[in-house]
């Protein structure tokens, strides 16, 4: 008998011990993660995140900012020309003006977001439509809104944007 009871206390206490440290789980939050760790922990934006990379952006988006990113998916960075990627890609220039275009400065989220153009970090103005829920910059449609971090906004998009010429 005091062998089952010993085995029914050593049971007892490991529940106890499961649960404590189920609880202690559930109780904790998670540090909010700047833009840049966050651009990165989104699966479909690693083209964009390899690209800011090579651009010098990721220092940028883990500032205080704060700022909003409409990051295009690797869906959309496929259907780019490969010719127009290329140039990209061997000036890191133009690269990063592109980038940047993607890039307004101000935490926008999708309700806060209406009808009006706000100034890229690249300097030309985009074009920000909402109708209901559904939000546009330019000629892409957010599919993802609200990515949420430490120093502001992504909103993954549907296609790459290409700023104006310069004249």
């Amino acid at each position: 008998m005091p062998l089952i009871q010993a085995l029914t206390t050593t049971r007892r206490t490991a529940l106890l011990a499961a649960l404590t440290l189920a609880m202690t789980g559930c109780a904790t939050t998670s540090t909010p993660i700047n833009l840049t760790d966050s651009l990165a922990a989104q699966p479909a934006l690693s083209t964009f995140v390899d690209l800011a990379n090579k651009a010098g952006l990721a220092e940028t988006l883990k500032s205080s900012g704060p700022y909003t990113v409409f990051a295009p998916t690797n869906d959309a960075f496929r259907a780019v020309p490969t010719a127009t990627m290329d140039d990209l890609t061997k000036h890191p220039e133009k690269l990063k003006a592109v980038l940047n275009y993607h890039i307004i400065m101000g935490s926008a989220t999708a309700a806060t977001i209406k009808n009006s153009d706000a100034k890229s970090l690249e300097g030309s103005n985009l074009a920000l439509a909402k109708a209901g829920d559904f939000v546009t910059v330019e000629s892409a449609a957010v599919v993802r809104p609200d990515l949420k971090a430490s120093n502001g906004v992504i909103h993954t998009i549907d296609t790459v944007l290409l700023p104006p010429q310069k004249k």
